[in-house]
């Protein structure tokens, strides 16, 4: 017996109906809900919620299969009255809001909404097997049993400090299963706890039951997985109590995505597993639960799918049905808006399968069968345009009045090609206005941002040349700091590789790696696999550090080389000015100079004052011997001269006198 389909938490919502396995219900990033016939291979029904976008669904569950009374088959009740038939119908969504949306697939329309129960966003719905109860775990802390009959609520009760992010109903209807940090049991019948199972560091996404045994026999297993964990734990519930920790683990290569089982009902009969991760690959798991196991385990055959071409890229499964036989898997790969369906025969007994399939072929084949149609909307002169990228972002988009009156002219009515719209916007509106007023925001650093982000997703050198041209660090730092975290990594893989061309771009790229480092080192130590993704940026970081200290080693002994060369250059000079300013002194003699000059003399101080005193008493004599003393002193000063000695002091002028 295969288990129903439940919410996928993880990733975008993605489940099959329960028994059959005809319907594969989808939620994509446009808030759709696409519901596909695997039979066909075709696209059956389309629902557009009203809320669609602001009020996205996180999370779906198929209904139990009931009997479905339509119109058009009621002719057939004489032939088919011992055999109703019965099949999924009612699909429970949770959004955001807080709200529960039930849509019917017989009438292909909204069967009911459930508001106001809760005040957080619901993260887990899942049926009670019998009565058409529903219950919801929400991020408000509570769990909502709803009546589907009358559209109100039933019960309502705290069930976790945090938030909680699963549940799951036991195949009997008597237990459900809760989980934020701490899985709980509760008695559906009293809602108290029977039992409590601590082991998991992150908030648990993922809820099964394994067996339909009651748990006072010791046999009642279900699993749980867990946000960034590659573990699958096994639980059992124990008469006695003693179930502290997992006795089973199964070890993936990701995070769990989507997960199908089929339930064991005794102990000779083996639970089948299969695990789509996040990565991509699905695992396929078959073991007896009959008591603890120390070692985990690997999966029995894993499945990994890549694509033809010359050089293979892999193609990511996002759903995997356990089928009736143990060989047959129904998988379903590609895009969440355009998937593909096939029934895989796989042989278990290779441990790892890789599968080729030409997905373009199968995507152009299944589009012609599937019609969409498309709807234009007209935009008049009064409504505002958001430019794609930032929430909350709005800039002028310079020609549209231009763009159109020429619609408006000519006779047939073309609609505009992307490369004509991006012509139309005026890139140079980045620049920042030197005439606006200071209350007013720049555009600039918005616009450097969203350019950032749509030349990266395009890979458009010319948006990244612009960009990248800036050098203004605060224009830097707050484009970085304004960019969305999923558009981080690229970033970075952009600045590596431009870092490696001309050391004149590696420059300006140094800036914006500085910034990323500075404002986003939180979220790149957050991720796995960051060792991988920056080995290259950091094995070019050290070749190019490598040589710096012996670069600064022979800069120093160069330094020293040319100041000595320096200093023996300018020694030289300064002779050359002692003996030209010898010279220069000896033609331009006067008195006053003579007596300051023979004044403050450091060494030969007797000789000073023989001189002094053979001039007072020449003075006093005779004026006629003048020119003879003059000639004296003239000698004396030379020799001074000579000794060094005709520099002096202003300070030692003072003191003598």
């Amino acid at each position: 017996m295969a288990a129903d389909g439940g919410s996928s938490s993880l990733g975008l919502p993605c489940v099959f109906s329960p028994k059959s396995r005809q319907y594969l219900a989808l939620c994509a990033q446009d808030g759709r809900l696409r519901i596909w016939n695997t039979d066909s291979k075709t696209l059956h029904q389309e629902y557009v919620p009203s809320a669609h976008l602001s009020a996205t669904c996180t999370c779906i569950a198929w209904g139990p299969c009931r009997t479905v009374k339509e119109g058009p088959q009621r002719k057939k009740r004489k032939s088919e009255a011992g055999q109703p038939e019965e099949r999924a119908d009612l699909l429970a969504m949770g959004t955001a809001a807080g709200s529960v949306l039930i849509y019917s697939t017989a009438k292909g329309a909204l069967h009911c909404t459930l508001d106001g129960g809760h005040s957080g966003g619901v993260n887990s719905v899942q049926w009670h097997p019998e009565d058409s109860l529903l219950y919801s775990g929400s991020a408000d802390t509570h769990i909502i049993e709803w009546d589907l009959q009358t559209g109100k609520t039933r019960c309502k009760w705290k069930a976790d400090r945090a938030a909680v992010t699963s549940l799951c109903v036991s195949p009997d209807g008597k237990l459900l299963l809760s989980a934020g940090h701490i899985i709980k049991m509760w008695d559906l019948e009293t809602k108290e706890i029977y039992r409590k199972f601590t082991g998991h560091s992150t908030a648990v996404r993922t809820l099964r039951f394994a067996t339909t045994r009651p748990p006072d026999s010791n046999g009642l297993y279900f699993l749980s997985g867990a946000e960034h964990d590659r573990l699958l734990s096994v639980w059992q519930v124990r008469e006695d109590g003693n179930d502290k920790n997992s006795v089973v683990s199964f070890t993936l290569t990701d995070e769990p995505q989507h997960i199908d089982l089929s339930t064991s009902t005794s102990k000779e009969e083996a639970v089948r597993l299969a695990v789509v991760c996040k990565d991509g690959q699905l695992h396929l798991f078959e073991h007896f639960l009959n008591g603890p196991c120390k070692k985990p385990l690997s999966p029995s055959c894993s499945v990994q799918m890549a694509g033809t071409q010359d050089s293979p890229v892999p193609v990511p499964l996002l759903a995997a049905a356990l089928g009736t036989d143990t060989g047959t898997v129904l998988l379903a790969y590609g895009n969440h808006l355009q998937p593909v369906m096939e029934r895989v025969e796989i042989n278990t007994a290779e441990r790892h399968i890789c599968l080729t399939r030409d997905v373009q072929t199968t995507l152009s084949l299944s589009m012609e069968t599937a019609v969409s149609k498309v709807k234009t909307p007209i935009v008049n002169a009064k409504s505002r345009v958001l430019v794609p990228g930032l929430p909350g972002h709005q800039a002028p988009i310079k020609g549209t009045s231009q763009g159109s009156e020429k619609r408006k002219k000519g006779t047939d009515t073309k609609e505009m090609s992307i490369e004509e719209r991006l012509g139309e916007i005026d890139l140079s509106t980045v620049s920042s206005v030197k005439g606006a007023p200071k209350g007013t925001p720049s555009l600039q650093t918005d616009n450097f941002a969203v350019l950032l982000v749509q030349g990266l997703e395009s890979s458009d050198a010319g948006i990244l040349n612009k960009v990248f041209q800036t050098r203004k660090d605060a224009v830097i730092k707050k484009t970085v700091s304004r960019l969305p975290l999923p558009a981080v990594l690229p970033l970075v893989e952009e600045i590596t590789k431009r870092l490696q061309g001309h050391p004149f771009t590696a420059v300006l790229m140094v800036r914006w790696l500085k910034a990323v480092l500075m404002h986003h080192t939180s979220y790149l130590s957050s991720l796995p696999d960051l060792v991988t993704q920056l080995g290259v940026l950091y094995h070019m970081i050290e070749s190019r550090v490598r040589m710096f200290h012996k670069l600064t080693k022979l800069h120093g002994k160069l330094y020293l080389l040319m100041t000595q060369v320096a200093t023996s250059d300018s020694s030289n000079t300064v002779t050359d000015v002692d003996h030209t300013a010898k010279l220069v002194y000896e033609e331009e003699s006067s008195d006053e100079d003579e007596a300051s000059g023979d004044e403050g003399l450091p060494d030969d101080n007797s000789d000073n004052w023989e001189e002094e005193e053979v001039m007072e008493e020449t003075m006093e004599q005779d004026m006629e011997g003048q020119a003879d003393e003059e000639e004296e002193d003239q000698d004396s000063r030379t020799e001074s001269k000579a000794n060094g000695e005709e520099d002096m002091e202003h300070e030692n002028e003072s003191e003598e006198e």
